[in-house]
């Protein structure tokens, strides 16, 4: 009976240790079938100087969940993904980065007083929240934070009030109020 409960436990463990692979692999394919298309702030850098637009950074941290689901629901949506590769640059910034980070000639180094890239303080303002979504409009106007998980349904009206130009022109409760969604 004992020898029972222990091969059985050694199968338990064996079937687990075989899930390890197949986890990850699943995790790897969702990233590589996203439907948002990532630059790196160079080429989006080199892209602005041949035609403005918003840029549009997704600050996350690798040990953040609502970061994951995030990617897996809204960034890997079909009309995410079409509308940002058409009307925005859109970058992946792992906030607690220790790389160097260079913006518009500044360069940000990790901060380890707050364990976090300086460049994520500069974006936020310093309200660090994870996943925040970064818009910096085309008018050279400061980097707008939207803290927070963002289904397509809600990240659709924000896409869309910076994508067709309504930044700054008209209050975004107006906005709001006269919004119909089309995904």
């Amino acid at each position: 009976m004992m020898k029972s409960k222990l091969r059985m436990q050694t199968l338990k463990v064996l079937f687990l240790l075989a899930l390890v692979p197949v986890l990850f692999s699943s995790r790897k394919a969702a990233n590589e079938s996203s439907k948002t298309k990532w630059l790196t702030l160079a080429q989006v850098t080199d892209s602005l100087k041949s035609e403005k637009r918003p840029v549009l950074i997704d600050l996350y941290t690798d040990w953040c969940g609502w970061c994951k689901v995030m990617d897996k629901k809204t960034y890997a949506n079909r009309n995410v993904g079409d509308y940002l590769s058409k009307k925005f640059y859109s970058v992946k910034v792992d906030a607690e980065s220790k790389d160097q980070i260079t913006w518009k000639g500044k360069t940000y180094s990790f901060n380890p007083q707050y364990r976090t890239n300086d460049f994520a303080l500069y974006l936020t303002r310093g309200q660090l929240s994870y996943p925040t979504t970064i818009i910096i409009p085309t008018d050279g106007s400061e980097p707008q934070a939207i803290p927070g998980y963002l289904e397509p349904k809600d990240f659709e009206m924000i896409a869309k009030y910076f994508g067709e130009g309504h930044f700054g022109k008209i209050s975004f409760d107006s906005y709001q109020r006269s919004f119909k969604s089309s995904w």
